[in-house]
């Protein structure tokens, strides 16, 4: 591999497998994110879980799916904008403003995600692309020392995912997008939900706090899409590297730097 190349795939690895979006919003909020998720009340996980997937649902409708060949660079603090104001609008209102709310960022942050891949060589009218995108809301970092496998938690949601990914993209190819005929999409949904609703609940949990109100909204909501935003240039880094050297010498190579990482972590 050249170096720069090398370094990418490092700088890759950090972002995917170092710090959590619940690590970066404690610091944010001066006390650990355990102590708001208390607080919620015990359904919401499961309230949390429904919306979250409504919203994958319309931000592919309302972002991936209409988003146009483009070569002008991603549009990145544009769309923290955006999502900064949509999060101080939630946080201002609290809980039951989440179902409108996410929707919204969810669907400014897969536009954030598809010009990121698409600023990456991505072919983003490939419907490969198009999921690869939606997979990205999967991804929330590991945190440093908690995956003690040969596998590293950035290749095993991937794995977790390519059945699902493979069947929805197969079958949209063939049938089109109508949810009621692509019941693969919606296990993929479901699948990228189940992780995606894990950070949602620390972000209503963060906002939900009577100090944090407006403007602690919006720095919330600006921390959740750099966070995803951050993931996104990683994992269409590592797909642009899979691409020029192969899939299986990159993973290695990954691997390889996460082991390095956690051994020089350990000794540190």
């Amino acid at each position: 591999m050249r170096p720069d190349d090398i370094a990418a795939l490092t700088a890759a690895a950090h972002s995917l497998e170092s710090i959590t979006l619940a690590t970066r919003i404690s610091r944010v909020m001066g006390m650990p994110i355990e102590k708001a998720m208390a607080a919620l009340p015990g359904h919401w996980s499961t309230v949390v879980t429904k919306i979250t997937k409504t919203a994958l649902e319309k931000a592919l409708d309302a972002a991936l799916f209409s988003l146009k060949p483009s070569s002008r660079k991603p549009s990145n603090k544009v769309h923290k904008i955006l999502a900064g104001v949509s999060g101080g609008v939630g946080g201002s209102f609290g809980i039951a403003a989440l179902a409108v709310e996410l929707p919204i960022s969810a669907t400014i942050m897969l536009r954030s995600i598809a010009d990121i891949a698409r600023s990456s060589g991505e072919e983003i009218n490939d419907m490969d692309t198009k999921m690869a995108c939606l997979t990205v809301f999967a991804l929330a970092g590991s945190g440093v020392g908690k995956n003690e496998t040969a596998d590293t938690s950035y290749y095993a949601v991937r794995s977790f995912l390519t059945k699902a990914l493979g069947d929805a993209t197969n079958h949209i190819a063939a049938h089109g997008l109508a949810k009621e005929s692509a019941p693969p999409l919606v296990k993929l949904i479901n699948a990228v939900a189940s992780r995606f609703s894990v950070p949602v609940s620390e972000k209503l949990a963060a906002q939900t706090i009577p100090a944090i109100g407006l403007v602690g909204g919006a720095s919330v909501n600006l921390l959740f899409i750099d966070h995803y935003q951050k993931m996104a240039i990683a994992h269409f880094t590592v797909r642009r590297l899979e691409r020029m050297y192969g899939c299986h010498y990159i993973k290695r190579v990954y691997s390889e730097i996460v082991n390095a990482n956690k051994q020089a972590s350990s000794e540190g």
